[in-house]
C-alpha cells in the first residue's frame, strides 16, 4: 500500500481573480485552479549531455541541453509525421541508443502502474511512424539494447517485434490466460506492492529475452460489483450489475508460483532458469548485466526478511548467488527496489547498521566498502559513478523533515551539492555531469534548475512564480514545525496550522490527519506536505472555517532509522494510534486548542489508523473520517500485510488487535467513505467494519462512491468526498455543543 498523492493537472486561473475572492474555495482546489506546473516525463539521454521531456503543450518530444537548459531539438511532433499520423500521445519510451521512440496513445489504466495503450515506432531521422502492432494494444514495451527488438505483452503472452525483418511479430508464449498464467508483466499483488510493471528484460545483446511468469490458478478470486454510474457511464450494467473478479491473495491465503524462462530469439527455444525461490517466495525483480550470459534475478522469502540476488545464465540456466540480504523484521521494499546492477558493481541501499546507507559490491557479489554512512537515512540513490567512484544520493542529512542531494567520493568525502533547505530531488546525466534539482518547501511551489555534479547552478528551468502569485492572494495561515514528548518519553515531530486570524487568546478546535504507515512522512517540509498534498491546501481551506490543524508522524513513519520505523512489526496498528491520542492529549495541553473538539482522518492507512485512535480507549477525539480503511488485516493481501505482520496463522494475536474487534469501543462521531470498486482496499473491510458497529448500537455516517477505486476520483467524485469531509467536522466540532452526536 503506497502514501497517495492526488495531483490533478489544469490550467492555472488568474490571479486576480482568485484576489478578488480572498477566500480558498473548495472547487478551485479540486478542479485544479492551485495545480503547480511540472517538467513531464523527463529522460535523460545516452550522449550525457541531453535530456527528452514531453513539452508543455503535450504535442511534442523536446530534447534539451544540461549545459544550458536549452532546447536543442524536436525529438518527435505529433503533428510533423511521416507515414502514419496521430492526434495525440500519453508517454514515451526512447531506444537505448537514442535514435527511435516508442510513442504511446489511448492508454486505458488498469491498476497503479498497469494500463495497455497502442504504442507507435518512431524514427527520429526520417520521422517515420509505425503501428507498433496491428493486432490489438500492448503492455509494457521493452526495447532490446540494440534498439533493433522490441517485446511486449498482449492478454498475459508475450510477443516479439523484430524491427529489421519489417517489423515482423512473433509470439513467444502461448499459455497466458486471464486469473490463470501471467508472462511478463506482474499479478496485481507483486505490481501494488513491489511497485512495478514490467517482469521481463532482454539480455545485453538481444539474443535471448528473459520474463517472470506468475502462476495464479490457485490464487482465490475477489469479485467486485459494477455499476452504470456515471462519468464515465456503463451502459451493459443499466438494469443488472457487473462484476470485475480478480485474483487477490489476502494474508496467510496462497500467492502465484513464480518461475523465470528465457527464449531463444534465433533458436526460439524456451528454457526454465533454475533459480532456487524459496517455498512460496518471490520474483520481485528481474534486471540484465552488460554481460550476455548473465541476467540477475531477485528472490525474497516470504516473510521478506530475506533479499536474494542471482547472476543467471539464461542459456545454460545456471544461478550463482551475489548477494544475500538478511534482516532480523524485514528488508524494506525502498531497499530491493534502490539497487543498481552496473557493468562491474552492485550498489545496494541497507539499513543493517541502523540507518539506510549504501554498500558497494563487485559484480561477483563480493563487498568492496560502505560507500555512505551516519545517523541519516539515505532516502534514495541516484547513481554510482564506476569511473570515479563517486555516488549519488537524496538523504535526511539535516533532520528528516528536509531532504538534500549528496555525493561522496572514493575517499569519503560527503558534499552536500544542493543548498536551499527543503525537499530536494535530482535527475543525473547519464555521465554524472550534471543534474535536474527539483526544489520546494512547505511554503514554497516546486522549482527547478540545472546544477552541476559540484553543486553549482547552471539554469533555471521554471519556478511556479504564476502560482506563487496566486497564492499570495490567499489567506493562507502559517505552517509550524513542532516536536513534542509523549508521556513513554517518545519524541515526535508535527506540523501545525492556524487560521490566517489567529487569536492565542481564543479556544480552537482541531483537525488532526495522518497516515501512519511504515516507512511514510506526512511532517515534511516540501511543497508535497499536506492531507491532499498542494501544500497543504485542502487543509488551508478547513482552517479558513475556523479549525487549527496538525499533523504528527508517530512511531513506525520514516526518515528516522530502522528501529523507529520497524518498532511496530508485528503490531501495525497499536503504537501508531497510541501516538495519535497522546498528540491530542498534549494538543489539548495548550492554551488555545479546545480539548473537547479534536476530529482526527486520514486514507487507507490513515483510514485504519483514525478507527484504532478513536477506539484506542481514551476518548481523545470527538469526530473522525476513514476514507477506504482497512479494518482487518485478513482482509488485506499478502506482500504488504505478511512484510510487517507474517501470516495470521503465525500471528494470531497481532491480527486480531484491529478496528473490527475494537467496534464497540469507538467514540466520537464517525464518517466512513469508500469506493464500491476499490481493487486496493475492498469494500469488504467497510462493510464488515460497519456491521460490527450496527451490532454494537454505534451510530456512524456511510458514504459510498459508485465504481470508484483506490483514489475515489472522477467527475464530482472528489470534490463531493472532500466536502463531506468538511462538513463532517464542521458540523461536529463547531456546530454541536459538547457531546452531541448525529
Amino acid at each position: 500500500m503506497k502514501r497517495l498523492f492526488f495531483l490533478i493537472a489544469a490550467v492555472l486561473f488568474s490571479s486576480a481573480s482568485l484576489l478578488a475572492q480572498q477566500s480558498i474555495d473548495l472547487r478551485d482546489i479540486t478542479s485544479g485552479v492551485y495545480s503547480p506546473q511540472y517538467l513531464s516525463d523527463i529522460t535523460p539521454m545516452a550522449d550525457g549531455e541531453s535530456w527528452a521531456q514531453i513539452s508543455d503543450d503535450g504535442n511534442s518530444i523536446v530534447q534539451y541541453s544540461f549545459k544550458t537548459g536549452k532546447q536543442t531539438a524536436v525529438l518527435f511532433d505529433v503533428n510533423a509525421t511521416n507515414n502514419i499520423t496521430i492526434k495525440d500521445f500519453d508517454g514515451y519510451i526512447l531506444s537505448p541508443d537514442g535514435k527511435k521512440i516508442l510513442i504511446q496513445t489511448n492508454t486505458k489504466r488498469i491498476y497503479r502502474h498497469s494500463f495497455t495503450a497502442d504504442y507507435y515506432i518512431y524514427n527520429i531521422a526520417s520521422k517515420r511512424l509505425e503501428r507498433l502492432s496491428d493486432n490489438g494494444p500492448q503492455q509494457s514495451p521493452v526495447w532490446s539494447q540494440d534498439g533493433l527488438q522490441v517485446a511486449f505483452v498482449r492478454d498475459n503472452n508475450i510477443f516479439l517485434i523484430k524491427l529489421l525483418y519489417d517489423n515482423s511479430e512473433s509470439q513467444v508464449t502461448k499459455d497466458g490466460k486471464r486469473n490463470e498464467i501471467i508472462n511478463g508483466i506482474p499479478d496485481w499483488v507483486n505490481e501494488e506492492e513491489f511497485g512495478f510493471n514490467t517482469a521481463m528484460t532482454f539480455n545485453a545483446d538481444g539474443t535471448v529475452l528473459c520474463w517472470i511468469r506468475y502462476d495464479e490458478s490457485n490464487v482465490k478470486t475477489y469479485s467486485l460489483q459494477m455499476f452504470k454510474g456515471e462519468r464515465p457511464q456503463h451502459s451493459e450494467w443499466a438494469t443488472y450489475p457487473g462484476d470485475y473478479s480478480y485474483k487477490y491473495p489476502k494474508a496467510g491465503q496462497e500467492n502465484s508460483k513464480v518461475s523465470v524462462r528465457s527464449y531463444d530469439v534465433k533458436s526460439h527455444q524456451t528454457r526454465t532458469l533454475n533459480v532456487p525461490v524459496p517455498a512460496d517466495g518471490y520474483i520481485p525483480r528481474l534486471k540484465a548485466t552488460s554481460d550476455p550470459e548473465k541476467v540477475v534475478v531477485y528472490t525474497m522469502n516470504r516473510h521478506q526478511d530475506e533479499l536474494c540476488l542471482y547472476a543467471v545464465n539464461p542459456l545454460s540456466t545456471m544461478s550463482q548467488l551475489l548477494v544475500k540480504e538478511k534482516s532480523d523484521k524485514y528488508v524494506k521494499e525502498e531497499s530491493m527496489d534502490g539497487i543498481e546492477i552496473l557493468p562491474s558493481s552492485i550498489v545496494i541501499p541497507s539499513d543493517r547498521s541502523g540507518t539506510m546507507q549504501l554498500y558497494l559490491y563487485d559484480i561477483n557479489g563480493s563487498l568492496q566498502r560502505q560507500l555512505t554512512s551516519g545517523d541519516h537515512e539515505v532516502t534514495e540513490l541516484y547513481g554510482y559513478d564506476e569511473a570515479t567512484g563517486t555516488v549519488y544520493y537524496q538523504a535526511a542529512g539535516i533532520d528528516p523533515m528536509n531532504r538534500e542531494v549528496y555525493s561522496a567520493d572514493k575517499k569519503g568525502k560527503v558534499t552536500m551539492l544542493t543548498k536551499n533547505k527543503g525537499w530536494n530531488s535530482a535527475l543525473f546525466s547519464s555521465n554524472y555531469q550534471y543534474f535536474v534539482n527539483t526544489w520546494s518547501d512547505c511554503n514554497t511551489p516546486y522549482q527547478y534548475s540545472i546544477l552541476s555534479r559540484e553543486g553549482k547552478v547552471i539554469a533555471t528551468l521554471g519556478d511556479n512564480a504564476q502560482l506563487k502569485s496566486t497564492l499570495a492572494g490567499l489567506p493562507l495561515g502559517k505552517k509550524e514545525f513542532f516536536t513534542f514528548k509523549t508521556s513513554e518519553g517518545v519524541e515526535l515531530n508535527g506540523i501545525m496550522i492556524k487560521p490566517r486570524d489567529f487569536d492565542a487568546s481564543k479556544k480552537y478546535p482541531v483537525i488532526m490527519w495522518q497516515y501512519g504507515g511504515p516507512g511514510s512522512q506526512q511532517v515534511i517540509n516540501s511543497w508535497r506536505v499536506g492531507s491532499m498534498g498542494q501544500g497543504c491546501l485542502y487543509d488551508q481551506y478547513l482552517a479558513q472555517q475556523g479549525f487549527i490543524i496538525v499533523c504528527v508522524d508517530g512511531r513506525g513513519t520514516g526518515g528516522r532509522g530502522a528501529e523507529f520505523e520497524k518498532c511496530t512489526y508485528m503490531k501495525i496498528g497499536q503504537l501508531e494510534s497510541k501516538d495519535q491520542a497522546e498528540a491530542a492529549i498534549y494538543l489539548r495541553s495548550l492554551p488555545y486548542i479546545d480539548g473537547s473538539r479534536i476530529g482526527i482522518w486520514g486514507w487507507s492507512y490513515g483510514g485504519f489508523n483514525t478507527l484504532m485512535s478513536m477506539s484506542e480507549g481514551r476518548g481523545v477525539f470527538a469526530a473522525g473520517v476513514a476514507v477506504a480503511p482497512p479494518t482487518d488485516w485478513r482482509f488485506y493481501d499478502t506482500i504488504y500485510t505478511e512484510r510487517y505482520m507474517r501470516t495470521p496463522q503465525e500471528n494470531p494475536s497481532g491480527y486480531d488487535v484491529n478496528p473490527m474487534n475494537r467496534a464497540a469501543d469507538l467514540q466520537g462521531s464517525l464518517l466512513i467513505c469508500h469506493g464500491l470498486a476499490d481493487d486496493n482496499v475492498h469494500p469488504q473491510n467497510t462493510f464488515e467494519y460497519t456491521e460490527k458497529l450496527v451490532q454494537a448500537d454505534k451510530d456512524f455516517k456511510m458514504n459510498i462512491y459508485t465504481n470508484r477505486n483506490h483514489s475515489i476520483y472522477g467527475g464530482n467524485t472528489r470534490h463531493h468526498l472532500l466536502r463531506q469531509i468538511a462538513e463532517h467536522f464542521r458540523t461536529h466540532l463547531l456546530l454541536l455543543p459538547k457531546g452531541g452526536g448525529f
